[in-house]
């Protein structure tokens, strides 16, 4: 997938490098979501569903690969909380891309959903969220947002407002974006 994953990362560090970051973080998210023991773990994917990687996460995990759907990526997200709620109180999202998510965050988000809020946001400290969790779905949620900007979490949060849903924010993390954290996820990997 070297070209198609971590671009912004890529430009600083190349495209095979991008991409091998990519597939820890893919690695280390899926591990946690399953290590959580919280519920069934699906990947959404945007390519080719029968790739190497995905297959081996697949053999080496109980997940389920699933195709995404939608044209930009708050269409793909409503589209799996629009699979997966059927049947389910909640479904919890999360990015492939938080060195920093844990089962215990994990375990908070569907503990509040649980107990009755609508949604649960995991802000990212770039003015995005690393995870979104929700009762019900709700297209209003994730239409007209300026994606990959500084801005998503503050317009989430006025839209939540706006349709009346009632929202909790756990701690907010850092997510891998550009070689900047590049630096900081190696510092912390020395750890």
């Amino acid at each position: 997938m070297p070209g198609k994953v971590k671009t912004r990362l890529a430009a600083a560090i190349g495209a095979t490098q991008a991409a091998s970051v990519y597939e820890q973080l893919l690695c280390k998210a899926v591990n946690t979501a399953v290590q959580a023991g919280l519920a069934p773990v699906q990947l959404h994917v945007a390519v080719d569903l029968s790739h190497a990687l995905f297959s081996s996460l697949a053999d080496r995990f109980p997940v389920e690969i699933r195709a995404q759907e939608g044209n930009d990526l708050g269409q793909r997200m409503h589209h799996a909380f629009q699979n997966v709620l059927p049947g389910n109180g909640f479904a919890v999202l999360i990015g492939t891309d938080c060195p920093a998510m844990t089962s215990d965050y994990l375990a908070q988000a569907c503990d509040a959903l649980d107990a009755g809020t609508d949604v649960v946001l995991g802000p990212a400290e770039d003015g995005g969220y690393v995870l979104i969790g929700t009762r019900r779905s709700d297209e209003r949620i994730f239409s007209d947002i300026p994606w990959s900007t500084s801005r998503v979490l503050d317009v989430t949060r006025n839209r939540l407002s706006s349709i009346a849903l009632r929202c909790l924010e756990l701690e907010t993390l850092w997510d891998f974006d550009n070689p900047e954290d590049y630096d900081r996820w190696h510092k912390q990997k020395g750890k």
